[in-house]
Formats: C-alpha cells, structure tokens, sequence
C-alpha cells in the first residue's frame, strides 16, 4: 500500500483554512449582535451591525449547507 502524503498534506491544509475561516466568520456575526446590543441600550441604532451579522450567519448556513451536499453527492 502506497500512502498520498501530498495529498493527504494538501487536504489537511484546506481543511485547517476553511475551518479557521468559516469560525472567524462566525465570529465576527456574535460580534455584530454584541454591537447591536450596546448600541441598543445605548439608546443608538445599530441596523449595519445586525445586517453584517445575518450576512455572516447566512454565509456559516451556506457553508455548511455545500459541505454537506458535497457529502450527499458521492453517495
């Protein structure tokens, strides 16, 4: 049996990426409804910080939704 090591390389190295990314992402939505909830209580509006939030989820939604039709695909 002869082992892929680049190619096993290559995947873990995108894995980490994309998995890094999509939490930073995530991140980053929290961090809009903290925003949105100081500016409320501060008497502010804060409609970018709640739309910058969605968008991040939306796209955490969307990657997790490819990942698993990728999955599903090969089935």
């Amino acid at each position: 049996m002869k082992i892929d090591w680049a190619a096993i390389g290559s995947v873990f190295g995108v894995s980490l990426v994309f998995t890094v990314g999509l939490v930073a992402v995530f991140t980053l939505g929290v961090n809009g409804l903290v925003r949105r909830e100081k500016a409320a209580a501060q008497g502010g509006s804060a409609g970018l910080a709640l739309t910058g939030a969605y968008v991040c989820f939306a796209a955490c939604a969307a990657a997790v939704a490819y990942g698993i039709y990728l999955i599903m695909a090969k089935a």
